[in-house]
């Protein structure tokens, strides 16, 4: 899709994903946060939260892969202008979440060919509470655009 085939208000669904604990070790690998509110169950007993949870930062990244394969902007993303994001309810190892993504508001740049889309993001676990939330901006082709 391009930026003129983007609606105020069009809603965009992702099918789910499970966590792993598989998730929490690599992600751990790969960002170097080794805390033991990911990685230690025993210590986590002695938290509110009484098990492992996984990395915020992680539960954005699925959100990205899942959006991702809906192909929404795969061939007119020029850029990532910003995210700001929420963290609202923890996510553990055998939650599934998924994601919607709206449309929240749109304009045209100075440069031809661009447009601006500003996106809300809700990620949801299978108990359809809302665990993350999530104000996206991306910089689009517009329909033509080389």
């Amino acid at each position: 899709m391009y930026f003129e085939d983007f609606e105020m208000g069009q809603e965009f669904r992702t099918k789910g994903r499970t966590i792993t604990e598989a998730d929490l070790i690599l992600f751990s690998g790969i960002s170097g946060v080794y805390s033991p509110l990911h990685l230690d169950e025993e210590y986590c007993k002695n938290t509110i939260f009484k098990r492992r949870v996984a990395h915020g930062p992680l539960v954005l990244s699925i959100s990205n892969g899942l959006v991702g394969m809906l192909n929404l902007y795969e061939d007119s993303m020029i850029a990532l202008l910003e995210i700001g994001c929420k963290f609202t309810k923890p996510v553990f190892i055998g939650d599934t979440v998924k994601a919607t993504e709206v449309v929240h508001s749109k304009r045209e740049t100075k440069t031809v060919g661009r447009g601006i889309v500003e996106f809300e993001r809700h990620i949801y676990n299978q108990n359809n509470e809302e665990v993350q939330n999530m104000k996206l901006i991306v910089l689009l082709k517009t329909r033509g655009t080389p």
